[in-house]
C-alpha cells in the first residue's frame, strides 16, 4: 500500500487541498484529506510536498517519440517511447497508424495488438506509458486534405477493408479518422461504431451537409481541428461549422503554436469549452529528439526548431502532452485544472473509460502526474509505480 499526498489535488473537475491518496494494486482505493485518515502500519508514505496531483494524461494521437515511429518492427520502439512519454506525464496512449500499404498496416496492426495485450497483462510498468488501443489514422482520408498522407495509398472507404483491419488488430481499434464526404464513408462510420470505435472526422473537405451526415452516421470526434480541413467560410462554413457547433462532437488540437495560432486555439475553446476540447500531440519519431531527419512510417521528415516537414508540408509534431497543457495556460489564460481536463478527463469520456482512467477517483487507476502550479511535470505514476 503506497499513501501520497500533495499540497493540491486536481480530480481534475474538483480541487481538493491538502489530498491523501491511498493506492494498492495499481489502483486508487482511498481518496481523501491528510486530517482524516490514520495509515496502517507498514504504508509507503510519500510527501510530494508543493505540487499538485492529477490525473496521468492520455494522448489519443502519436505517431512517435524517441527515435521510433510506432509502426516500426524494432522491439525497443515502444518500450522506448513509452519512457519518454512518462517522463511527459503521459501514462495511456493511443499508438497512430499513418496511411501506407495495406500489408504493412495489417502487420503493424497485428504488432501493435500483441503490445495492447502485453501491457494488460503485466500492469504496472514502472516508468512507461501502456497503449490503450490503437488510432487508425487513414487510409480512408481525402486527396484534397490528405495532408502527408502518400496519395497513392489512400483508399476509399470500405467495411470489407475494415473488417480486415479489424481483424489484424484483433478489436483493439479504439480510434479511426475518416473523411465523411467520400462514398461509402457513412455505411462504414456506421459499421465502426457498432464495433464500437470512436469515429473520428478528420482529414476531410467535407461541406457542412456531408459532416453533419457523418454524426448522423455515427460519428462523435473531430481529428487535430483547422489542420487537414476545408477552412471556415461565413458563408459555406464546411465541415469546421459542424464540429465547432455540434455539441454532439468532441473534438482535439495540436496546440504548439505552430498548427495553428493561438487566437484561432481561443476560438476553438470557446466553441467546444472545458469538457469537449481535447488536447493531442500527433507527435512523429523527432519528439524528443534533437533538430535532423526522421520518419513517419515510410515518409521522410525533415525537424528545424520545433517545425515537422515532409515535402514542405507538415507532418506531425515535436509537441508533448505537458508542454500542449502549458502552451493552453499561456494561449488561452485558462487555468491549470481547465487545461489539465483537455488532456485527462476529456480523452478519457472520448474512449468511454472516464470511470477508470483520466480521473483521480477510489477504483481508478493509480495513474498520477505530479506538477508544479505552472504545469511541469515533477513526477508520473504509472498503475501507482513511480518513474
Amino acid at each position: 500500500m503506497i499513501a501520497l499526498t500533495a499540497a493540491t489535488l486536481f480530480t481534475p473537475l474538483e480541487r481538493i487541498d491538502h489530498p491523501l491518496l491511498v493506492l494498492e494494486d495499481g489502483v486508487i482505493r482511498e481518496l481523501t484529506t491528510r486530517g482524516d485518515r490514520s495509515l496502517p502500519a507498514g504504508t509507503e508514505f510519500i510527501d510530494l510536498k508543493d505540487a499538485i496531483l492529477v490525473p496521468g494524461y492520455i494522448d489519443l494521437h502519436i505517431h512517435g517519440a524517441a527515435g521510433h515511429d510506432v509502426m516500426e518492427a524494432d522491439p525497443d520502439a515502444l518500450p522506448d517511447m513509452e519512457r519518454l512519454l512518462a517522463h511527459h506525464g503521459v501514462t495511456s496512449y493511443l499508438p497512430t497508424t499513418v496511411t501506407a500499404p495495406l500489408d504493412d498496416t495489417l502487420t503493424a496492426l497485428e504488432r501493435l495488438a500483441d503490445a495492447i495485450e502485453t501491457a494488460q497483462k503485466h500492469p504496472p510498468r514502472p516508468g512507461r506509458a501502456r497503449p490503450l488501443g490503437i488510432h487508425l489514422e487513414g487510409p480512408f482520408l481525402s486527396h484534397a486534405k490528405r495532408g502527408v498522407h502518400p496519395p497513392e495509398l489512400l483508399l476509399p472507404p470500405s467495411i470489407e477493408t475494415f473488417e480486415r483491419f479489424w481483424q489484424a488488430a484483433r478489436g483493439h481499434i479504439s480510434m479511426m479518422t475518416i473523411a465523411p464526404e467520400l462514398p461509402g464513408a457513412r455505411e462504414l462510420i456506421t459499421v465502426a461504431a457498432h464495433h464500437h470505435v470512436c469515429v473520428s472526422l478528420g482529414h476531410s473537405d467535407a461541406d457542412l451537409a456531408a459532416a453533419h451526415q457523418g454524426v448522423e452516421a455515427g460519428a462523435r470526434h473531430a481529428t487535430h481541428t483547422f489542420n487537414a480541413m476545408r477552412a471556415l467560410d461565413h458563408r459555406n462554413p464546411g465541415i469546421l461549422g459542424c464540429v465547432l457547433s455540434d455539441k454532439r462532437v468532441t473534438a482535439d488540437i495540436i496546440a504548439d503554436g505552430i498548427h495553428v495560432h493561438p487566437s484561432m486555439i481561443q476560438l476553438f475553446l470557446q466553441a467546444k469549452g472545458p469538457n469537449k476540447a481535447v488536447l493531442i500531440t500527433d507527435a512523429i519519431s523527432a519528439t524528443g529528439m534533437p533538430d535532423g531527419h526522421y520518419r513517419l512510417g515510410r515518409l521522410a521528415v525533415d525537424v528545424r526548431d520545433g517545425r515537422c516537414e515532409s515535402g514542405g508540408v507538415l507532418a506531425g509534431s515535436v509537441l508533448t502532452l505537458d508542454r500542449a497543457v502549458r502552451n493552453i495556460m499561456q494561449f488561452a489564460e485558462w487555468p491549470l485544472d481547465l487545461a489539465v481536463r483537455m488532456a485527462t478527463v476529456n480523452p478519457a469520456k472520448v474512449l468511454h473509460q472516464e470511470k477508470k482512467i483520466g480521473v483521480i477517483a477510489p477504483g481508478a487507476a493509480a495513474d498520477l502526474v505530479a506538477v508544479s502550479p505552472s504545469g511541469d511535470v515533477l513526477r508520473t505514476f504509472t498503475g501507482g509505480a513511480a518513474n
